[in-house]
């Protein structure tokens, strides 16, 4: 596998770090996850469990290392060093300054071991007015204005669907980390990542940054393409209570639909740019596809070359044929689900190890694995 003979080091918790280290791990990296004493990573008891484990847990920690360790105690502090040194890769995600108060930071490690690639991951990086700061995802999507593009019918800021600004910043913490690998591979040298999960979001806002840039002012979210001002990039109820999106605004597209709904004369409207002008098609669109239900609606379009999606649940969206077709959904030997790994090589893809270890089950191996790589003279990776 593409990462096979990589070693990582994970102290992060939670979502963003486990989160990429996992896509590692899938790939062939031996990933040695670092708890804390007691109750170990918080996720193992978060959420819902199945087969005795929570799902949240299985799905970022299946094929890793567990190892205990108390970084504040010598001994502990002592072994962590010694294995930072036959690691390719450390990632952390404590706020600021705390891995340098714990003597485990950047600089501590790439003294003795130079190859090393360390990637910090943190709300809003390790610079700024902002970087002190405590707060989780929702907080970094408020200060990046993510949220207040996420309006609900009744025009106010609501909970976003899926942590935009944990994944985000794993994803280019993920992507750093790959760089900074194949470039030491020319120049023997590691690196440090510092990654802000905020900075990562505004990273991710390409499209809808139009107003501020060109016209210095926020945008009028619901007259914006992406936000509901086009007719054919919106959402629609149908008689069930369901619903449908329009999701695609090239010409071919809307001609198709409002011909094949006998409206021919609104396509010239339709296809103007976004705004009020689209408020008698959205109407249109309305009154019509409250007329039958969802599925109803989605056995009418089949065969015509439209852009039309139902809304699904998310049973439902597990349950297509499409995510077995891509081995995104994976069941191991004790019968429980798994998300699969996104990344599809051709050559050498991913072997997903779903075994998950218990709390500190690797720590007396790996210790002692270390303990003889030292005693035949093995000290850090050159």
């Amino acid at each position: 596998m593409k990462l096979t003979g990589i070693r990582v080091l994970d102290l992060s918790l939670f979502l963003p770090g486990p989160h990429l280290t996992t896509m590692m791990a899938d790939h062939g990296a031996e990933v040695l996850k670092i708890e804390p004493p007691g109750e170990g990573e918080p996720v193992r008891h978060i959420g819902y469990r199945s087969g005795g484990e929570s799902v949240w847990f299985r799905n970022t920690h299946r094929g890793k290392k567990s190892l205990v360790l108390d970084l504040k105690n010598p001994q502990d502090h002592a072994r962590f060093l010694d294995l930072a040194c036959t690691c390719d890769v450390i990632v952390e995600a404590f706020r600021p300054g705390v891995v340098k108060r714990l003597g485990i930071d950047y600089d501590r490690i790439a003294a003795m071991h130079p190859r090393i690639v360390y990637a910090s991951i943190a709300a809003f990086g390790q610079t700024g007015p902002d970087s002190q700061l405590a707060t989780h995802d929702l907080g970094m999507e408020a200060l990046a204005g993510v949220l207040s593009l996420n309006l609900g019918q009744d025009g106010q800021p609501t909970h976003p669907h899926m942590p935009v600004s944990d994944i985000t910043g794993s994803m280019m913490a993920l992507s750093g980390i790959l760089m900074a690998l194949y470039r030491r591979e020319q120049t023997g040298q590691g690196d440090y990542i510092d990654i802000s999960m905020h900075d990562s979001t505004l990273s991710w806002l390409p499209n809808a940054t139009g107003a501020v840039f060109a016209q210095g002012r926020a945008p009028n979210v619901q007259q914006e393409r992406s936000w509901g001002g086009n007719s054919f990039y919106n959402i629609y109820r149908t008689a069930d209570d369901k619903h449908l999106v329009l999701g695609a605004v090239e010409p071919k597209f809307i001609r198709n639909l409002l011909t094949a709904l006998g409206a021919p004369e609104w396509i010239d409207t339709a296809t103007q740019p976004p705004g009020p002008v689209h408020e008698p098609v959205k109407a249109f669109l309305r009154a019509t596809f409250v007329q039958k239900t969802r599925d109803e609606w989605m056995q009418w379009f089949q065969g015509k070359d439209v852009a039309i999606a139902p809304v699904l649940d998310l049973k439902e969206a597990f349950d297509r044929p499409q995510l077995q077709a891509r081995e995104m959904l994976l069941l191991d030997a004790q019968g429980q689900l798994h998300i699969g790994n996104p990344i599809k090589f051709r050559h050498e893809p991913a072997q997903i190890d779903t075994r998950l270890p218990g709390l500190g089950e690797h720590t007396a191996s790996v210790l002692a694995q270390r303990s003889e790589e030292r005693r035949v003279g093995k000290e850090c990776r050159l």
